[in-house]
C-alpha cells in the first residue's frame, strides 16, 4: 500500500501524518509531497526519514491513495493527473465537494456511497463534519426541518500564518496579519470571504454540505460563522427544529450511542465541551443539550471537535481505512 501525503509540510498534513501513524495503516511506502521549495526536506515517520517530492514526482511513483492537504488550486490541476494514473485522491479543499460528479464523505454517516469507481473523493469542510455527526443520527429518528447555527472557529482553521498573528498578539509583537483585524480578546464575524448574498464562503459550505452528505436537501440551513482567539478546536452553537416531537433523555442516549460522539453535559459538576478538553481527540463531543422553549420540536446543542483531527486529518485517513476495508483500493 503506497500512500502519499500531498501538503506534508503543512499544517493538516502533519498531523495527517500523526493521525496515519496512531492509527497504523497498512502503509508499505510513504510518499512525503511539498511544493518545489519543500523538495528535498526530510520528514520523520515511524522513526524513519523520509525524503519530501515534488507533485511531479509523486505522480510518476503511483501510489495507491493520495491524502491531500494543499489548497483548492492545487487540487484542482493535480488531483486528476493522480486520478489518471490510477491513484485514489482524498481531498481535504473545497475543490470537489459539491461537484455533483464526486463524493462528499464522512465515513460513518455515508461511507456506504463509495466505490472503486471513485478516483476523487471529497473531504467536508471542519465545521460541517463535526455538525453531522450529532445532527446525522437525530435527523434520522425524528426529521430534521431547519438548522440555525453560530460558530467559534479557532485561528488553527485559518493556517499558519493565522496562529502566527494571535501568539504575535499575545507577546506583543508587530507581524504579518492574517486577518483585517486583530483577533486577540477579539470576534470576528469573518470566515471566508464574503459572498454576494451577504454570507461568508464558510457560511454557506454549512448551509450546503450537509445535505449533500446526509442525501436529504428537505431541511433548511442558516449559519453564522465567527473567528475567535482559541488556538485549536472549533465550536457550534446548534439549534434544529424537527418534524417530531422528541424526549431529551432518549436524544442523549442516541447521541451517547453514536460511534465518535461522546456527550459531555452534566450541569450539576459543569461539564460541557469546550475546544481545550477537544485538543487532539478525534471524537465530537456535545453537550448543553436542552429544548428550546420558544419553539415546539425544537433542540439546541452545543458542538466542539478538533478542527485539525476530526474536522481535516482524522477523516481524511478514515476515508482510507474504509477504502481499504472495503478493498476498494
Amino acid at each position: 500500500m503506497k500512500i502519499a501525503v500531498v501538503g506534508a509540510t503543512g499544517m493538516v498534513g502533519t498531523v495527517m501524518l500523526k493521525v496515519l501513524e496512531e492509527r497504523n495503516l497498512p502503509i508499505t511506502e510513504l510518499i512525503p509531497v511539498a511544493s518545489e521549495r519543500s523538495a528535498g526536506k526530510k520528514l520523520s515517520y515511524k522513526g524513519n526519514d523520509y525524503t519530501v517530492v515534488t507533485l511531479e514526482d509523486a505522480v510518476n511513483l503511483k501510489p495507491d491513495v493520495a491524502l491531500f492537504s494543499a489548497g483548492g488550486d492545487t487540487s484542482l490541476e493535480w488531483a486528476p493527473k493522480f486520478a489518471e494514473v490510477g491513484t485514489t485522491v482524498i481531498d481535504n479543499s473545497s475543490a470537489w465537494r459539491m461537484d455533483p460528479t464526486k463524493k462528499l464523505v464522512v465515513p460513518e454517516i455515508n461511507g456506504d456511497v463509495l466505490t472503486a469507481d471513485d478516483k476523487i473523493i471529497a473531504n467536508p469542510n471542519c465545521s460541517t463534519i463535526q455538525l453531522v455527526m450529532a445532527l446525522a443520527p437525530l435527523h434520522k429518528k425524528y426529521t430534521m426541518k431547519r438548522v440555525v447555527i453560530s460558530t467559534y472557529q479557532s485561528v488553527s482553521g485559518t493556517g499558519v500564518k493565522a496562529v502566527q498573528q494571535l501568539d504575535n498578539e499575545e507577546a506583543g509583537i508587530d507581524g504579518e496579519m492574517a486577518y483585517p483585524h486583530k483577533i486577540g480578546r477579539n470576534a470576528l464575524p469573518h470566515c471566508d470571504i464574503f459572498l454576494e448574498n451577504g454570507y461568508t464562503k464558510e457560511e454557506m459550505k454549512l448551509v450546503k454540505e450537509p445535505k449533500k452528505i446526509l442525501r436529504d436537501d428537505s431541511f433548511s440551513v442558516t449559519a453564522t460563522a465567527v473567528r475567535i482567539p482559541t488556538a485549536g478546536g472549533h465550536s457550534e452553537a446548534v439549534n434544529v427544529q424537527f418534524e417530531n416531537d422528541f424526549d431529551l433523555s432518549e436524544v442523549r442516549k442516541i447521541l451517547s450511542e453514536t460511534p465518535g460522539v461522546i456527550v459531555e453535559d452534566d450541569l450539576a459538576n459543569n461539564l460541557y465541551p469546550m475546544p481545550i478538553n477537544a485538543h487532539n481527540k478525534d471524537e465530537v463531543f456535545v453537550g448543553r443539550i436542552r429544548r428550546d422553549e420558544s419553539q415546539e420540536n425544537t433542540l439546541n446543542l452545543w458542538i466542539v471537535a478538533d478542527n485539525l483531527r476530526k474536522g481535516a486529518a482524522t477523516n481524511t485517513v478514515q476515508i482510507a481505512e474504509y477504502l481499504i476495508e472495503k478493498n476498494l483500493v
